[in-house]
């Protein structure tokens, strides 16, 4: 269970997880015109699909019929010379208030503390989904870092429309190749889920059991924690170097948690007061105005 694991897959094979909603609407375009990606490639189906809008969004459709076919042509190429690559984790786990305890290391979070409008009375924290050390009983939780081959940001520099587009296709790689991998590891590696059989359409909307949290988002929103992820994983081998700030090198990369629990949910954890930041500052073993500046939107 504690060994890192590394897999690496062809482009072609992550590519039926990209979720092009992501991809369109870095592009400016609506969540509607996505619906390129589930049209034939031939030009009678695109034309078709093109004239079920209002003539004053025909324009934003043919550009959005445009934009897949160079997409498509990228990834065409890309497939030749790049590949994907992920490293995962199963970790032994129990929650301790609000630090998880992974192997060896503490891992601390953040726990919601503003009030709800809606009369909610829970205030989450990562670690509610994981067994508690009280318990005696070991879990698991599981930590992972994703990327692309760094060259793949580089294609067509000379060009910035199509180096722009290969920026964009690398970034939506990246999470579809750890799309792909938490789905083998749901089924395969940790087992918990092997009956699942889901679409992508259920994939994107996140209908498998467990949650996926990334740092830098608003679960788990200190890019800090990178550091602590990148301990265990050691994300060097897939080529990932980390900033003094955490950020994470290829920009086409991102690492996080998986947890299993059936009643797991993505949350923000929202504004906290200097009290919890100063807990958390001693649990890091860090300075408060060290981490400030990595929760300027907490």
């Amino acid at each position: 269970m504690n060994s890192v694991q590394h897999i690496s897959y062809p482009v072609r094979d992550v590519a039926p997880y990209i979720n092009w909603v992501y991809f369109f609407h870095a592009w400016g375009f609506e969540s509607r015109f996505a619906a390129i990606t589930d049209i034939h490639d031939c030009e009678a189906c695109r034309i078709s699909w093109m004239v079920t809008f209002p003539e004053t969004d025909r324009s934003k459709a043919i550009e959005a019929i445009q934009l897949y076919k160079e997409a498509c042509h990228i990834l065409q190429e890309s497939d030749k010379n790049f590949k994907t690559q992920t490293l995962f984790k199963l970790c032994k786990a129990n929650a301790d208030g609000d630090n998880l305890l992974l192997d060896d290391r503490v891992l601390p979070l953040l726990r919601q503390q503003t009030q709800k409008l809606d009369g909610d009375k829970s205030y989450l924290c990562l670690s509610d989904f994981v067994r508690p050390l009280s318990s005696d009983i070991a879990d698991t939780v599981g930590i992972f870092a994703s990327t692309t081959d760094t060259e793949i940001e580089q294609i067509c520099k000379e060009d910035p429309y199509k180096h722009l587009l290969a920026q964009t296709l690398a970034d939506r790689l990246a999470e579809a190749c750890t799309e792909k991998m938490h789905e083998y590891v749901r089924k395969t590696v940790w087992g918990y889920a092997k009956e699942e059989n889901l679409s992508m359409k259920e994939l994107f909307a996140e209908k498998f059991q467990g949650i996926r949290p990334a740092t830098g988002y608003p679960s788990l929103p200190d890019q800090s924690v990178n550091f602590i992820l990148n301990d265990l994983l050691d994300m060097s081998q897939i080529g990932i170097t980390l900033t003094e700030n955490g950020a994470m090198n290829p920009h086409a990369s991102v690492c996080g948690l998986m947890i299993a629990h059936p009643s797991a949910h993505y949350f923000s954890v929202g504004k906290i007061d200097d009290i919890q930041l100063s807990d958390y500052a001693e649990r890091r073993g860090k300075s408060v105005e060290e981490l400030r500046k990595f929760l300027t939107n907490n």
